[in-house]
């Protein structure tokens, strides 16, 4: 008869049912780990004796038994206090000439401790980061920055540690900074690019740390610390939408509340119903929580004009510079430079001049240039600066011997320079770019009617009156555009529709400050019984009304200005009194008796371009400026009220007689913001020169499926050429949903149906209506066989 082994007596060569035991009763087990501890030991003394020559049947021990102890470790910490200075140790100091999976194991065991609290984030982070900057293994490269950066976030997820985070990006710049020659620079520039990407890292300390790597001088440091200025921030976004797509993918509570009510109830199908219902929650509370306010890398910079000026002096400027940039590297910088120079306005008089010899259609990567000479200016660049270069584009790129592609870049290029600065232009030139319009090629014809209407907006009187239009000319007539234009001026900016309220508030006789108090009453604000929340206390004085002003002058002219405004108004309601008594006194006279008009008299009723003089129109502009965002503090109650104002205008603007108008208005709109602070990309250069080529067969049917032809970026759905069924049945496809009952149910071939489609369009009314008539009497009867009810 066999002898029952007892479970004791397996745990010794058993280490994962050992370590089960473990965790569930440490106390009893404490010898058995012992034990196990100080064969560990025994095998670990043995590999540091030699670590080369070690067998096979040795490292598997020695794997297995660090495997076992980092999962038990927590159980008995006075046991393991010098444990996981040993995995560091051994790492550090053989991490070269060890076996793959006991490295690997090793790596994987630290970060199981740290798990455990057993080692801080510090300690974790000094052990992997310089093996990871030394190592000379590309696996374990993978692993310690894969294991870096999970530490970061995970240690960043609940709340921010500055402490770590400092100390990381101090370990970061010092590894720039101390040899900028080297590429071991380059792992400091990949994990601040994935922490700024995951928003772990989003201050000035991590664009300080690409700040440097800009302007080091390795190749690939260079060109990953210029490629995070360019492209980070879009980073950013696309993974923000990526994880907002994929809770958006999860599945819906309608939709399993249908399933629960139809299909059979399952302890599943409930557990899936109550994790929809949380997904929602968590959701909603995602919703009301307060959104992280991030700026952009660019925006985050300490010296904008030191940056730009070193990044052009170093990398661009000099005829040998310390490091050797190929020209797609080049164009990296330079487009980096321009972003610089045109989001922040920086002058940067030599930038210029540089793009001389790069202006030629002969020039790789040409398209690139013009976007950058665009990019980089604005309207404080001297147009003396900007003219010898628009000179050189007309010249190199625009003429009857350039072809379409060339002509259409030119003049695409030109009009972003204009559009930024429209005094780099000049009469002769803008009257001769104008002629294009009228070329036989689409691209080019379009991208003159871009710059005529981009003139039209800004320098009208450079124009011929017969290039000028119907209603810049009416506006010029009228006053209503502003006149030559001055360098260096900046429009102020101002509240859109505020007009509207301000007519609005006139026409209900809402002036008084009894109105303004009546719009505060409707605002709940949350509050606390506590005051130590951060939030608005309420401070009363003690019997004197307090008046915050910024001087007594400002006061004055305040006052003055309302006078002003009151005289004005009560002048102009004498005077139409005063005509009114007038006509009524002159109305019984012959009108033989009436007095000639003089001269004088009449001089305000003939047409007269006095208007366009610049007093008359600063006269004018001043009498449209609003001021009701001047002289009182709009409540929540007005500002409601100017959202609704706003619909109410797009709803007027969106009826057919006013829709040309208003797409102008938006392509104007759109073209200014863009100016203000988005990329001019090679894209935006070339677009138009798409419209010369014809598409061929293949490009035709790419279309009709809803793709885009090889060779043409951008997106959109102005060239879905696929028919409205296909693209309802893609909308249903990614809703989830499927097609009808009714559409299912129509499963007789198409060629069976064509004699009756045909002959129902040339049915009489008398015939449609026995048809209706019989079609009812049959659905009452229960179908043509009658068995309603049966």
């Amino acid at each position: 008869m066999k002898r029952k082994v007892g479970a004791l007596e397996k745990v010794d060569a058993d280490l994962p049912n050992l370590q089960h035991k473990i965790k569930s009763d440490p106390t009893s087990y404490k010898d058995d780990f012992v034990s196990q501890y100080s064969l560990y030991s025994s095998v670990h003394e043995l590999f540091l004796t030699s670590p080369t020559t070690t067998d096979d049947t040795g490292l598997v021990r020695l794997r297995d038994l660090v495997d076992f102890i980092s999962h038990v470790a927590d159980c008995y910490p006075q046991i393991t206090a010098k444990f996981p200075q040993d995995l560091i140790s051994l790492l550090q100091q053989h991490h070269a000439s060890l076996d793959s999976e006991l490295r690997d194991k090793i790596v994987g065991s630290l970060v199981l401790l740290r798990k455990k609290d057993i080692i801080d984030s510090n300690t974790l982070l000094n052990t992997l980061w310089p093996l990871l900057v030394s190592t000379p293994s590309k696996s374990l490269r993978a692993l310690l920055y894969q294991k870096v950066v999970s530490e970061m976030r995970n240690s960043n997820s609940k709340t921010t540690n500055h402490k770590l985070n400092r100390s990381m990006q101090a370990t970061c710049y010092n590894l720039i900074a101390s040899d900028p020659a080297s590429p071991k620079g380059l792992w400091a520039v990949k994990l601040t690019r994935e922490l700024w990407k995951r928003q772990v890292w989003a201050d000035s300390k991590a664009v300080s740390i690409m700040e440097a790597a800009a302007l080091s001088q390795d190749a690939k440091v260079v060109t990953g610390g210029v490629r995070f200025f360019l492209g980070g921030d879009q980073e950013r976004e696309d993974a923000a939408d990526d994880e907002s797509d994929q809770e958006e993918k999860n599945i819906s509570m309608g939709k399993l509340r249908h399933q629960a009510g139809i299909n059979k109830k399952t302890a599943k199908r409930d557990r899936d119903l109550k994790a929809a219902a949380a997904n929602v929650k968590r959701k909603e509370r995602k919703k009301s929580t307060p959104h992280a306010l991030n700026f952009g890398a660019l925006h985050l910079l300490n010296d904008p004009q030191g940056f730009a000026e070193k990044l052009f002096q170093q990398h661009l400027q000099p005829s040998q510079p310390k490091v050797k940039l190929n020209l797609e590297q080049k164009l990296f910088v330079l487009q980096l430079v321009s972003r610089l120079v045109g989001l922040h306005k920086l002058t940067l008089i030599p930038l210029y001049s540089y793009f001389i010899k790069f202006l030629t259609p002969r020039q790789p990567s040409v398209t690139g240039f013009l976007a950058s000479l665009a990019q980089a200016t604005h309207n404080l660049v001297p147009p003396d600066v900007l003219d010898p270069l628009v000179q050189k584009i007309a010249n190199e790129f625009v003429s009857e011997a350039a072809a379409s592609e060339v002509a259409s870049a030119g003049l695409n290029g030109i009009r972003e320079i204009c559009a930024r600065q429209p005094l780099a232009m000049n009469d002769t030139l803008l009257q001769d770019l104008v002629q294009y319009r009228k070329s036989k090629d689409k691209g080019v014809q379009m991208a003159a009617r871009g710059m005529l209407s981009l003139y039209r907006e800004v320098g009208a009187e450079m124009l011929r009156k017969r290039d000028r239009g119907k209603d810049t000319t009416l506006k010029m007539r009228a006053g209503e555009m502003a006149g030559a234009r001055r360098f260096g001026h900046v429009e102020g900016g101002g509240i859109e529709g505020l007009e509207l309220l301000e007519k609005w508030k006139e026409e209900q006789g809402m002036e008084g400050s009894e109105d303004e108090e009546a719009g505060w009453n409707n605002w709940d604000a949350q509050s606390d019984d506590s005051e130590s929340d951060g939030g608005w206390v309420n401070v009363e004085s003690e019997g004197e009304e307090i008046d915050i002003s910024d001087s007594e002058d400002e006061r004055e002219k305040a006052a003055a200005k309302k006078g002003k405004i009151e005289a004005r108004k009560a002048k102009q309601a004498d005077k139409e009194n005063t005509d009114t008594a007038d006509a009524t006194n002159d109305a019984p006279k012959d009108n033989a008796d009436a007095p000639k008009a003089t001269p004088e008299a009449a001089a305000p009723t003939e047409r007269t371009t006095a208007s366009l003089e610049p007093a008359a129109a600063l006269k004018r502009e001043e009498a449209h400026i609003s001021t009701l965002a001047t002289t009182r503090i709009l409540t929540p109650a007005d500002l409601l009220k100017l959202q609704e104002l706003r619909a109410n205008a797009t709803l007027t603007a969106a009826l057919p007689s006013a829709k040309r108008r208003k797409l102008a208005a938006q392509a104007q709109a759109a073209a200014s913001s863009r100016h203000a602070d988005d990329a001019v990309t090679a894209i935006d250069i070339e677009g138009l020169a798409l419209l010369s080529h014809k598409a061929t067969r293949e490009d035709k049917i790419l279309l009709a499926k809803g793709q885009r032809p090889e060779g043409r970026d951008g997106g959109g759905d102005g060239n879905d050429h696929r028919s409205t069924t296909a693209r309802r049945k893609e909308r249903k496809e990614a809703e989830g949903k499927s097609t009808t009952n009714r559409e299912k149910a129509r499963k007789k071939n198409f060629l069976m149906t064509l004699g009756k489609a045909k002959k129902k369009g040339k049915r009489k009314l008398s015939v449609q209506r026995g048809i209706l008539k019989a079609h009812n009497e049959r659905s009452k009867r229960g179908g043509k066989r009658g068995n309603k009810g049966q």
